[in-house]
């Protein structure tokens, strides 16, 4: 199972972020997220377009392979859902051929996509994807297999004896 999540800002972490609020004195915050709306919902410290949780999120793949985001890279919010679609299929890719290279058939496949709150703005967000693939291959010796054979055969001994002779 592989797995991309966003770090530094997703699952309601700020990455070293405290939250103050602005006075009218203090005028408005500077927009870090261009073409988000300047709206700030109820109970938010900031809106889309000035939130510096959403500016510094980072995604980063947890898995083992060699696929995209093995280093964590900062996501545009709006580009978020396809781009972690996209790094999720490059997963079930893999294991196509994988499956292809050893003899084997992909016999289930499938993503999940999570999103997530904005603890800062409220903007709901793609915070990573998952994959899981389920791969038969063919004369598969795994230890679940030769530990049943082993149970069979002592089953099988002796039941086959003919005493009429």
């Amino acid at each position: 199972m592989s797995m991309i999540g966003a770090i530094g800002g997703g699952y309601g972490m700020f990455n070293g972020y405290a939250a103050t609020s602005t006075s009218a004195a203090e005028g408005p915050k500077p927009v870090l997220n261009p073409n988000e709306s300047t709206q700030k919902a109820p109970g938010k410290t900031s809106s889309p377009a000035e939130c510096e949780t959403c500016k510094n999120r980072k995604y980063q793949d947890g898995s083992d392979e060699m696929v995209s985001f093995k280093s964590a890279q900062h996501i545009d919010p709006a580009a978020a859902g396809a781009r972690v679609r996209g790094h999720e299929a490059e997963h079930v890719s893999n294991a196509y051929k994988k499956a292809a290279q050893n003899n084997g058939k992909v016999l289930q496949a499938s993503v999940s996509i999570k999103t997530a709150v904005c603890p800062e703005c409220g903007r709901v967000y793609v915070c990573g994807g998952t994959t899981a693939t389920k791969i038969k291959y063919e004369n598969e010796e795994n230890p679940y297999q030769k530990a049943r054979k082993s149970m069979d055969r002592l089953w099988s001994v002796g039941n086959n004896v003919d005493l009429a002779g």
